[in-house]
């Protein structure tokens, strides 16, 4: 019994360690986990996740989606959350973030945004985005009324001008500067400012009185104190200038329909309308022609912007003074003009004011606009209605405000045109004359071209109910006077061309001339002149047997008859003379020639040694069976001290074109293969490099010329033979890479153990060395030992990487504990039995 509870005790053990290994679910987990295997401790911590993300209990479905939770678990994983009371948790920690937000938005609301310009824009954005639909709306009507953008434009302040001469009918107040300027026998210089009593104080004169006078009069009163003290001033030797410094502000009150209404400082010679810019202008319901400026309880002036923005008049835009009222009254009528006119806006109207009055507000009518008729859209007392306005009644329409007036354009055809287009000099537009014919037009365009089609000519005419028809003629008989056809209104005659009539004739030359590729055929064009539209023969063309292949034309059809195309070959002279064989044949439209490479031509293949031998250098194959050895010799041997043994070729990947196309063909299949393997990529990088390496064994091939080692050569080869190699190269899984000194008596085990031995992620067994000729060697397994391959002069020692093993998730771990235990349970019960 105690084997039996400690065999159970074991396996529960080992299921525990199992799960305790990985109690986090991770997002491959949590994509494949069975919400009726997971622990309570695991949905905590899914909720805890919840929270942390901030998300709501009805926001866990969006959640599970983007989890990739599939739909069935998302169920379930609410109901249990639910039955452990989760659900009220996370929606206490939703009304937590809600409340914090709330409070920042509170906290930010009561800062102050410092003032400059992209602040400000970051701040008119987001309005932007709070503003709501209405309000959008209504930004939107207000910038299409006439006059608006002048409050909305950057570049229009209209600040009042404080470098300009002092305005005669400018009167003092306190805070004014006033500059003295006494010169000629005296001279001396005053910057006074006038105080809250009126008063200027003069050094050495006392305080002159200067409240509400102005600067003439203010001019005379300080000369005359000041003759007082300056004798000079009576003779005439000297003189007073009396000026205007800096000025004062004032404080205004802009009221009514405005955008912004309150109290404004501006300077004191501000107007009318630069109060109404600093207050953003009339508001949506403000008008813009009954503007009144209040002074001391009274009106005093009315200021109308119209005047300003359609004869550029501001002689009614006063300048404001201290406690002036600014009041922009409701506006009256408005009316909506839309279509073609040259100001599309709403305007506003006075009384007794006509539609030609908006129509000159609006900038008059466009020039493709229909005068004679204006629609207008108005609100009568019950509904809308639509009033048809005369050109005749426009000058006298009066306007009510709402009424919306639509300008329409002119119909987009002409009253008298007709067309010709196609072979004629001058084709186009021209206009219907009274029995105007066919041939009347052509004569109109200068006549036919050389190339037109005379047997057929098409008009398109449109009919009564403007549907498309067409009537041909015979541009022949049209032009000989036999038949002519009468024009209509809108009719396009098209005289065609034969070369649009058929297919672009070309002919084609291949193979050795300069410039291969396609020609336009001309009539009576022969070999010869197609090789000279070629740019002539290359060095290696051959004259004899060049081949020309015609398409096959017209005849009878006879199925016995396989002939795809007719081929003719012909000699020509290297001097492109003509050639009595070739003279009598002449080239059709779509030939094919093909002038081949003589066979007896062969440019020159240079090949390269290197290294140990008595003339290195680039050397020129001599004949197609030149060999490895030949090459040797021909550069006069080796040297004593070459080692032949660490002797290398590199040879192009591809040798000409055709390899390079076979071998992505040979490829393809296994890049196909490799599709899902990281290998491809080194493949690819493999047959991307320009050269490749091809062991040789130099010693067998000056041992045996002409054997099966000494290869024939190739045109790029590159031959390097080194000098004797005395070191050892050790890369991979050993304690200290190196390069070490090569020993006879050494084994691969010695080079190793003089690197430090074996790592613990050492494949022993996937070891190789790779030679100086480029040859590679592996690791061999002889019954359950390792043969390691021999150590030469140069070589390179490589040791690989063990792969990482995968150690178990925790839902896999779940699985083999449940298991383990089930297994430990059979167990028992068998053993019970067998008891």
């Amino acid at each position: 019994m105690f084997r039996k509870l400690l065999l159970l005790q074991l396996f529960l053990f080992i299921g525990y360690c199992v799960t305790a290994q990985n109690p986090a679910l991770s997002k491959e987990q949590i994509r494949q986990m069975k919400v009726d295997n997971l622990s309570d401790d695991q949905i905590r911590q899914l909720v805890a996740d919840m929270k942390k993300n901030n998300i709501a209990f009805s926001d866990i479905d969006t959640y599970a989606q983007q989890k990739g939770i599939p739909d069935i678990e998302v169920t379930k994983l609410k109901g249990r959350i639910q039955q452990m009371g989760l659900d009220r948790e996370l929606e206490q920690s939703q009304k937590s973030k809600e409340n914090s937000n709330r409070g920042n938005e509170d906290e930010a609301g009561t800062r102050k945004l410092d003032d400059d310009d992209e602040l400000m824009d970051s701040t008119t954005e987001k309005k932007d985005r709070t503003k709501s639909k209405e309000e959008r709306e209504r930004e939107k009507r207000r910038k299409r009324i006439f006059g608006s953008e002048l409050f909305n434009n950057k570049n229009l302040t209209f600040e009042p001008n404080l470098k300009m001469p002092t305005p005669p009918n400018y009167r003092l107040a306190a805070n004014d500067e006033v500059l003295i300027d006494v010169y000629g026998y005296s001279e001396v210089q005053h910057r006074l400012k006038v105080t809250p009593d009126g008063y200027v104080r003069i050094p050495n004169l006392g305080p002159v009185y200067v409240n509400g006078i102005t600067m003439e009069e203010a001019k005379n009163r300080i000369t005359r104190q000041l003759a007082t003290i300056y004798s000079g001033i009576g003779s005439g030797n000297t003189f007073v200038q009396v000026s205007l410094g800096s000025i004062r502000s004032i404080r205004v009150l802009l009221i009514g329909e405005v955008v912004n209404p309150g109290s404004y400082t501006i300077p004191s010679l501000a107007t009318v309308a630069n109060a109404l810019y600093v207050s953003g202008g009339p508001g949506e319901n403000g008008s813009f022609r009954d503007i009144q400026v209040i002074r001391n309880g009274s009106p005093v002036a009315r200021f109308d912007l119209y005047d300003f923005l359609v004869r550029g008049d501001l002689s009614n835009n006063i300048v404001l003074q201290e406690q002036d009222i600014v009041k922009v009254n409701p506006y009256k009528t408005r009316v909506e003009l839309t279509g073609e006119v040259k100001r599309q806006a709403i305007f506003e109207a006075k009384e007794n004011e006509t539609l030609q009055n908006i129509l000159d507000y609006a900038g008059g009518f466009t020039d493709l606009s229909f005068r004679d008729v204006i629609r207008a859209y108005r609100v009568n007392n019950k509904e809308r209605e639509v009033v048809n306005i005369p050109a005749g009644e426009i000058a006298s329409f009066k306007v009510r405000s709402g009424d919306q007036f639509f300008i329409d354009s002119i119909l987009n055809r002409f009253s008298n045109r007709v067309t010709i287009a196609g072979a004629v000099f001058h084709p186009g537009n021209y206009a219907l004359e009274n029995n105007m014919t066919v041939k009347d037009l052509m004569k109109r365009a200068d006549g036919v071209k050389e190339n037109a089609a005379l047997s057929r000519g098409l008009i398109r005419r449109l009919q009564a109910d403007y549907t498309p028809s067409f009537i041909n003629f015979s541009v022949q008989d049209v032009l000989s006077g036999k038949s002519d056809v009468r024009l209509q209104k809108e009719d396009s005659v098209m005289i065609y061309s034969k070369f649009d009539l058929r297919e672009e004739y070309e002919v084609r030359i291949d193979g050795e001339v300069n410039k291969p590729g396609y020609f336009n055929y001309a009539d009576s064009m022969h070999l010869e002149d197609l090789i000279l539209l070629a740019g002539g023969l290359t060095d290696a063309a051959s004259v004899q047997e060049v081949e020309i292949s015609r398409r096959k034309r017209g005849g009878v059809y006879d199925a016995k008859d396989s002939t795809k195309a007719i081929v003719e070959r012909f000699s020509i002279n290297a001097d492109l003379s003509n050639n009595p064989e070739a003279k009598a044949f002449v080239l059709q439209p779509f030939d094919e020639v093909v002038v081949r490479r003589s066979p007896a031509y062969a440019s020159q293949a240079n090949v390269m040694v290197s290294g140990e031998v008595v003339y290195p250098g680039d050397y020129t194959i001599n004949s197609r069976s030149e060999r490895i050895s030949d090459l040797i010799k021909r550069s006069g041997g080796l040297r004593p001290e070459a080692y032949a043994e660490g002797a290398v070729m590199m040879r192009k990947t591809f040798i000409n074109e055709g390899d390079s196309m076979l071998l992505a063909n040979k490829l393809q299949v296994f890049y196909n293969k490799l599709q899902d393997s990281t290998d491809i990529a080194r493949v690819q990088a493999a047959v991307d490099r320009k050269e490749q390496l091809l062991g040789i064994n130099l010693e067998q091939i000056m041992k045996h010329p002409g054997s099966k080692y000494d290869l024939l050569l190739e045109e790029g080869d590159i031959i390097k033979i080194p000098k004797k190699l005395q070191t050892v190269q050790l890369f991979g899984e050993v304690y200290f890479p190196k390069k070490v000194r090569f020993d006879k008596v050494y084994n691969f085990k010695d080079y190793i153990h003089g690197a430090g031995g074996f790592t613990a992620q050492a494949l022993k067994r996937r070891s190789y060395i790779v030679y100086a000729n480029g040859e590679v060697k592996n690791t061999k397994k002889v019954f359950f030992f390792n043969s390691y391959p021999k150590v030469k002069p140069g070589a390179e020692i490589y040791v690989p990487t063990k792969k990482e093993k995968k150690g178990l998730n925790g839902q896999e771990g779940v699985a083999i504990a449940s298991g383990l235990a089930s297994i430990a349970l059979v167990i028992v019960t068998i053993l019970n039995t067998i008891k």
